[in-house]
């Protein structure tokens, strides 16, 4: 009995024991605590629990100040909104309004002409991206379309049919067609061949009258008809484009026969019921809203936006019939781009070419050269990525079975050919073409 009753009182010390232990350890985690504890008081309980996991407690709210819209811009920040639980205040810009008294968490612009929309978004003083480049000196973080890729898309689609005579063609003072024109011309400029620059508003024909619509598709195609034919003709816009293919049907100069059209936006509506459908270079706007969301909702978190603009390269060129044409003077050549064109899917290599030209392989390769100005398998490694492109973008086809639809023996040949044209892996190229 007396030995249970010494065994009992060891027990029961030792549970002293612990419970003192464990009551000072206590003490020191609660005291260590009480900083985020305080820093909590006063929350919800699930506002409390959300803070502990990094999450946000309300949904940001996101002010669209567009002075100039397009549907695909306006869908690309509608996705990432959607992803990311955004409240998107209507965007009431495009009706002159501007919403001064504005309480939210941040601002997509697109600060064009207007100077009340520029002076509410520096003084609302909320993060911001814009997507116009019509005001360099405000310093917000930028998204923009490459302006410079597009024309050098456009440029490589000319020479590569053998064109000689350059012209592009804008109407007003606007950073993008500057940015546009410029570009055209110095990537032609690099490859020894000049353009002419059509400006409407520069010439002297120029008249903002109530007949100026008139006045300038007059001298339009005046100009037009002076130029030297086969003639290339890159347009500002689609609409500009359309100006151009107005006016030549006006003075009797065929399109595509005389002159390939190509324009940019890829905007206009039922293109392809057209008499002449007009090629045009995707832009990729959607990507451009979707990064330009993407930046912002970086920079509500406090993290700081890039210095200079991030651009985002065009998707692809579509071509339709207005730049349908090829102006190589050697038959043999000229033989030799539309067996490619046709056949680029199938394993062929420049001797099968050389046998479509009805030339021998080094004459073939000489000519091609002289003409095309690269050598025919550089040509046809080009036509290949292109249509590759095209497949990522528009297909769920794996990886392997596109290789072969571009005339590929292996996909390991394939991603290698694709890193080195285009910077980027199949895999990547496809994940952003689904995406915009």
């Amino acid at each position: 009995m007396g030995g249970r009753v010494w065994i009992f009182r060891i027990h029961k010390n030792i549970s002293r024991l612990f419970h003192s232990c464990n009551l000072v350890i206590l003490q020191k985690c609660v005291k260590f605590l009480r900083p985020a504890e305080s820093a909590q008081k006063g929350l919800p309980r699930a506002e409390q629990k959300q803070q502990s996991l990094g999450m946000r407690t309300k949904s940001p709210r996101v002010l669209l100040a567009l002075g100039w819209y397009d549907y695909r811009l306006h869908r690309g920040i509608e996705k990432y909104a959607q992803q990311h639980g955004w409240h998107l205040s209507s965007d009431v810009t495009h009706e002159k309004v501007i919403p001064w008294g504005w309480e939210g968490d941040g601002i997509l612009a697109w600060l064009g002409t207007g100077d009340d929309l520029a002076e509410f978004v520096v003084q609302a003083k909320k993060p911001t991206v814009d997507f116009s480049f019509r005001r360099p000196q405000l310093k917000f973080p930028r998204v923009l379309v490459d302006h410079a890729a597009c024309a050098r898309l456009v440029a490589e689609h000319f020479l590569t049919r053998g064109l000689k005579n350059f012209v592009f063609y804008s109407d007003r003072d606007n950073w993008a067609f500057e940015e546009n024109g410029a570009a055209f011309v110095r990537a032609l400029s690099d490859t020894g061949h000049p353009c002419n620059w059509l400006r409407w508003h520069r010439s002297p024909a120029h008249d903002t009258g109530r007949f100026q619509w008139k006045q300038k598709r007059d001298w339009l195609a005046a100009e037009l008809k002076r130029a030297p034919k086969p003639l290339a003709v890159f347009a500002a816009t689609d609409d500009h484009a359309l100006e151009v293919l107005e006016s030549c049907e006006r003075s009797g100069i065929s399109v595509p026969d005389q002159v390939s059209l190509i324009g940019m936006n890829n905007s206009l509506l039922a293109v392809e019921a057209m008499h002449t459908p007009i090629s045009s270079v995707n832009t990729n706007l959607e990507l451009v809203g979707y990064r330009g969301a993407e930046m912002l909702d970086q920079m509500m978190r406090g993290k700081k936006g890039p210095v200079g603009p991030v651009r985002i390269p065009p998707l692809e060129l579509i071509t339709r019939k207005s730049s349908d044409l090829i102006a190589i003077g050697h038959p043999g050549v000229a033989q030799s781009l539309r067996f490619m064109w046709t056949h680029c899917h199938e394993p062929i290599g420049v001797d099968a070419l050389a046998r479509a030209a009805s030339m021998s392989l080094r004459s073939f390769h000489e000519a091609f050269v002289e003409n095309v100005g690269r050598p025919p398998g550089h040509e046809l490694q080009r036509i290949r990525i292109e249509r590759a492109k095209k497949l990522l973008a528009g297909s769920n086809e794996k990886k392997d079975a596109i290789a072969r639809l571009c005339g590929y023996q292996s996909a390991n040949s394939f991603w290698v050919a694709f890193k080195r044209a285009t910077g980027m892996s199949p895999k990547k190229y496809q994940k952003q073409a689904i995406l915009s």
